[in-house]
């Protein structure tokens, strides 16, 4: 199995900042992509930044300028650095790995975090 465990979040006042931590643990050999999907409240999950192995990133519109992704491959973590935060920002955020290999399985397989709570205030 993967386990991912996502750190970081809670309450905030919009302007401010916080930042969001995901480590992948198992029998991990490598992953494709790490990053950030959230969910608002009573709307789907959508995308918020990725980060593939090469060092690509990838941000949603309503995020860039604001929120800046990072990855360590050797560790198999991600953060996500917020600032600038708005009301709007408000949802569960989940730690995604795209891609995963490992030793009990000869396909790799996307696997994400239970979800962190991000809630700006006005």
């Amino acid at each position: 199995q993967v386990q991912l465990v996502e750190s970081g979040g809670g309450l905030v006042q919009a302007g401010g900042s916080l930042s969001l931590s995901c480590v992948a643990s198992g029998s991990i050999f490598s992953i494709d992509e790490m990053g950030w999907y959230r969910r608002p409240p009573g709307r789907q999950r959508e995308l918020v930044a990725t980060f593939t192995t090469s060092g690509t990133t990838n941000y949603a519109d309503s995020v860039k300028g604001r929120f800046t992704i990072s990855r360590d491959n050797a560790k198999n973590t991600v953060s996500l650095q917020m600032n600038l935060l708005k009301p709007e920002d408000t949802a569960n955020y989940y730690c995604y790995a795209g891609g995963v290999k490992t030793s009990f399985s000869v396909r790799s397989r996307d696997w994400w975090g239970p979800g962190t709570q991000v809630t700006v205030s006005s």
